[in-house]
């Protein structure tokens, strides 16, 4: 895995394959580059459908969620699917692990970041076990990234690769990051760490985050250069050309109404207007600008 192939591969993606003009069964046909891939946190398979777009095969995945994983042999089809928490999985006898897992080209996760998230609990969140509405096992968020690291010192393959919130190298969460580049040392990796943003990279929505990538420190693989710089894509490029107007009676509909050319969300109105700091999921989008992170909740 070269970083001159890498670059080259991302950049046809954002110049030439616009993200929203393909399907799902597009995957089956896109030219492989012989290089595999096992997800982690694998979810509905947001980012094995990239891997697959740029030619990986995704052997299979790690999830906890039931319905999730559902969904996600639903889209991909995986050859080895494990529906467990990731501190079950470490513990599997390597014997009991397929060959084909033992030589991996990337180990690929987003552990779960919210308690990690500008938006999120931070440091109340913090070596606290959580209930999901989703379902889920009751379970802590924070360490998971350090087990990811188990799976890789477990698998051995030769790049591992995780996603998360720009939260995670903010403020006291810094301490976190720390002990992840320790834990990859330990672990027989050198690791890099890459703040990229979605819209330079031909995505249109402006999403910030970090990566965080590994290779075995025994391939003396050179150091990656990241740079993305794809003109952004404006709003008025990808929204629909009528919008709905705001209605009825509620907070965001009067908030609205005060809006001035500055304001980036609702939370920017509601300091002026309630002198409150409520609204800071809620983005407003300008024409002229790439979208902002949609959140959940906003």
């Amino acid at each position: 895995m070269k970083s001159s192939n890498m670059n080259a591969q991302r950049v046809a993606l954002s110049s030439t394959d616009f993200p929203w003009k393909w399907r799902l069964e597009d995957l089956a046909t896109r030219p492989k580059n012989g290089c595999s891939v096992f997800s982690c946190f694998s979810c509905g398979g947001g980012s094995s459908m990239g891997y697959k777009l740029a030619g990986y095969q995704v052997l299979g995945n790690c999830e906890i969620d039931p319905d999730m994983m559902n969904l996600y042999k639903t889209n991909h089809h995986p050859k080895f699917s494990y529906l467990m928490d990731i501190r079950d999985f470490v513990k599997i006898p390597d014997e009991e692990i397929q060959d084909e897992l033992k030589n991996l080209d990337v180990l690929d996760g987003s552990p779960p970041c919210s308690v990690f998230s500008m938006a999120g609990s931070r440091e109340n969140g913090w070596n606290v076990e959580k209930t999901f509405r989703e379902g889920q096992a009751k379970q802590r968020l924070d360490d998971l990234f350090l087990y990811f690291i188990e799976v890789a010192k477990k698998l051995k393959p030769k790049v591992v690769i995780a996603e998360n919130v720009k939260g995670l190298i903010t403020g006291n969460a810094k301490g976190w990051v720390n002990l992840i580049v320790k834990a990859f040392n330990d672990a027989g990796y050198d690791v890099q760490i890459f703040l990229l943003n979605a819209s330079r990279m031909g995505v249109p929505q402006k999403r910030e985050r970090v990566f965080f990538i590994a290779h075995r420190k025994d391939l003396n693989y050179k150091k990656l250069v990241m740079n993305f710089d794809t003109k952004p894509i404006p709003f008025e490029k990808v929204r629909e050309p009528y919008g709905k107007a705001f209605s009825g009676d509620n907070m965001a509909s009067k908030l609205m109404k005060y809006r001035i050319p500055s304001d980036r969300c609702l939370q920017d109105i509601n300091k002026r207007v309630r002198k409150t700091g409520s609204g800071f999921t809620s983005p407003i989008n300008h024409d002229d600008e790439p979208v902002q992170t949609i959140t959940a909740g906003g």
